[in-house]
């Protein structure tokens, strides 16, 4: 048996929990880049929540909660004779290798009924269910959103 010195000990412990880390973020099914939700207005009690994915397989995302709303929804927004309206999805397809995005305007997460004020700096947790297509396998991760105000051409309203 050999015994090693206090540093390479701990720089083997370091490269063992980054490689055990490193296989976790392989295994997620699904890569998510710029979480954030958009701060309401005051007295608004939802919010909208926003992010690319990009699947590793095809997948469909099948349902969205977080801690700081009664409850979330996946919705599409389309323009109909002038008036923008929302509807709920039941599942938003994630093909292959690329990108889709949820981004004012159109697909997004809405939060409902939120449980406290949203400023911006906070952060939301929102958890993400994606299944395969045959729902033979499903997939529950968690998301860290950050809270922001919306720029310039990004208005949208609930």
């Amino acid at each position: 048996m050999t015994w090693m010195r206090p540093g390479r000990s701990r720089l083997a412990l370091v490269a063992l929990i980054a490689a055990g880390c490193a296989g976790a973020a392989r295994a997620q099914p699904v890569t998510v880049k710029d979480a954030w939700v958009r701060a309401p207005a005051p007295g608004q009690r939802v919010a909208g929540a926003y992010m690319e994915l990009v699947s590793r397989m095809p997948l469909a995302l099948t349902g969205v909660a977080s801690a700081a709303a009664a409850r979330a929804e996946l919705h599409s927004t389309s323009m109909e004779g002038g008036v923008m309206k929302m509807r709920p999805v039941a599942r938003l397809e994630l093909p292959a290798g690329k990108a889709v995005k949820l981004a004012p305007g159109g697909l997004h997460i809405m939060l409902v009924d939120l449980r406290r004020p949203l400023k911006p700096g906070d952060k939301v947790s929102l958890t993400l269910t994606v299944e395969r297509a045959d729902a033979a396998s499903r997939s529950i991760f968690m998301v860290e959103a950050a809270v922001r105000e919306a720029g310039p051409g990004t208005d949208h309203r609930h």
